[in-house]
């Protein structure tokens, strides 16, 4: 009997349901990129305030930002919002989708913005590799198999197997 993976537990469902959004990624965005403050990503995201908000407050809840205060001399206290180390984690991913945009959307005068290395100032080069180290060029040379948290669906009538 050949069961399969239920399309109901997948993980990258779940990422998408937090950060599938065009003003979200933006946020991110400027988040990686240092800006912090509310004002600051309103101008550069170009998001409307009620939206800014909204996705803000969700990167909170959801535990990809934190809010921490400030003061400015003379104003009132307010937040701003930091990277936790699960929003740090999602910085890979973000790179990946600005690569393939400078691949294939980029302006013929090449891409709007080059992320090197502090240390060298090389440009940056994204992989996938191995355990073992050997560089995996392609989902050609991956294979996807089931993992601890799988869960399986079987057709109508049948017992999964091991269920007995």
């Amino acid at each position: 009997m050949s069961d399969t993976l239920r399309p109901d537990n997948c993980s990258i469902e779940r990422a998408l349901a937090i950060v599938g959004e065009k003003w979200t990624l933006l946020v991110l965005r400027e988040a990686f990129l240092g800006v912090r403050r509310f004002a600051e990503m309103q101008a550069y995201t170009g998001a409307p305030k009620q939206i800014l908000s909204a996705r803000l407050t969700r990167l909170v809840e959801e535990g990809l930002l934190c809010k921490v205060p400030y003061q400015e001399p003379g104003q009132r206290r307010r937040d701003e919002y930091r990277l936790t180390p699960m929003g740090r984690d999602l910085y890979p991913a973000l790179v990946a989708l600005m690569q393939w945009g400078d691949r294939y959307l980029a302006d013929p005068e090449g891409p709007p913005m080059l992320l090197t290395h502090r240390g060298c100032g090389a440009p940056l080069e994204q992989h996938f590799h191995c355990a073992e180290g050997h560089v995996i060029s392609g989902p050609r040379e991956i294979t996807a198999l089931p993992g601890p948290g799988a869960r399986r669906t079987v057709p109508d009538g049948q017992v999964p197997a091991g269920s007995a």
